[in-house]
Order: structure tokens, then C-alpha cells, then sequence
């Protein structure tokens, strides 16, 4: 039996202002996998999560005040990961590897996410959302640079290597399997090719034996 638009929105089980904010969020991220964050629009992300326009704006009064939070989640979310691989590693260069992996893993499970970072990066005008993922990259190079000093205190890095560069490639690497399983519409691609790009960054900074 046909429903309405307000049936559907009734039979939408009853979630906390945290759960719904949540769940917007969330949407965001997944429609940015298929669209971009410029086309989406709020009655997209009201289609998705199983709300009117009206109950979007309840919980968040503009446009930009969702993508400031799907920026925060997105830094939040990967900056646990990123911490969380290298506290499972035994010395900076296994964690440094395991950081890589899962920040790759990351994409692959949210392909929206780096989507949505390209997008809000490339805009012109300085905005908070811009302010918010600078700072999330900020942290990220950190965790980096703390890894590397530690590398080269181990002796472990070439004696030429400058770990700011060290840093930069690493997360260039990534990118750059990201945006080559954008061109080819494959998010999943990049888990293939990880490990052997991986192994020639460790081949570039590691000190010969």
C-alpha cells in the first residue's frame, strides 16, 4: 500500500537531538560518496534521513552549520582511528604503516568523506569549515612529526631525510590513491594498491642497513 510523505515520516522511529544531528550527519557523508557537496541539498538530506526540511533546520538553523558538522565528525572520527592504529604498534616505523593502512581502510568505508574535504579545501573564500580541517591536518602532521622524530631517534631514517617532507609525502601518498580511485569510480581500488605505495615511502626515509 502507497504511503505519504507524512506517513513515512511518522513510521520514523522516535531519536534523541544528539541521535537525529547524528544521523544528518551521517547522511551527508554517504550522499557525498554519489553527489557533490555542492549539489546536495537539504531536502536530499531530508529524503535520506526520514524528516522534513523544517525538522532539519531544528536541529541545525543553517546549511553551513551541517557541513561544519560533518567536517568536525569527519576529523574526530579519523583522528581516533589514526591514533588508535598507532597505539597497536610497537615502534614508530610499524606505526607509521599501520596509520597509513587505516587511514586507507577509512576511505574505503567512507568514500564520502575525502569527497567532501577536497570540496570544502577547494573554496576560495575562507570559511570556519576550512579553519576546522586545517586544524584536523594540523593534529594529524603532528602525530606524524612525533612518529618520525622518534624514527630518527632509533636511527632508523636516512641521515638527509627532513621529517616535515617525510610528513607531507606520507600524506600526499594518500591522497593521491584517493583521488586515482575517484577518476576511476572505485573507492575500493585504493586498498589493493596501498601496501606497495606504502613500502616505497618506508624504502625513501628508511636508512639503509
Amino acid at each position: 500500500m502507497h504511503q505519504t510523505s507524512s506517513q513515512r515520516l511518522s513510521n520514523t522511529p522516535r531519536l534523541s537531538g544528539d541521535e537525529r544531528r547524528s544521523a544528518i550527519v551521517d547522511s551527508v557523508m554517504s550522499l557525498s560518496a554519489t553527489i557533490s557537496p555542492a549539489l546536495i541539498s537539504t531536502s536530499d538530506i531530508a529524503r535520506a534521513v526520514g524528516l522534513s526540511q523544517g525538522a532539519i533546520f531544528k536541529h541545525f538553523p543553517r546549511k553551513e552549520d551541517i557541513w561544519l558538522a560533518v567536517a568536525e565528525s569527519i576529523a574526530s572520527r579519523l583522528l581516533a582511528v589514526i591514533e588508535a592504529a598507532a597505539l597497536q604498534a610497537v615502534g614508530p616505523m610499524p606505526a607509521l604503516r599501520a596509520i597509513f593502512l587505516a587511514h586507507v581502510d577509512f576511505v574505503i568505508t567512507h568514500p564520502g568523506a575525502p569527497r567532501f574535504i577536497f570540496h570544502e579545501l577547494q573554496q576560495a573564500v575562507e570559511t570556519p569549515i576550512k579553519a576546522c580541517l586545517r586544524q584536523f591536518m594540523g593534529r594529524y602532521r603532528q602525530h606524524l612529526l612525533v612518529l618520525l622524530a622518534m624514527a630518527e631517534g632509533d636511527g632508523l631514517l636516512a641521515a638527509d631525510i627532513d621529517p616535515s617532507a617525510a610528513a607531507l609525502l606520507f600524506v600526499g601518498s594518500i591522497q593521491g590513491l584517493v583521488m586515482q580511485s575517484m577518476l576511476a569510480g572505485d573507492s575500493g581500488s585504493i586498498g589493493a594498491q596501498a601496501p606497495a605505495i606504502l613500502a616505497i615511502f618506508e624504502r625513501g626515509i628508511r636508512r639503509a642497513a
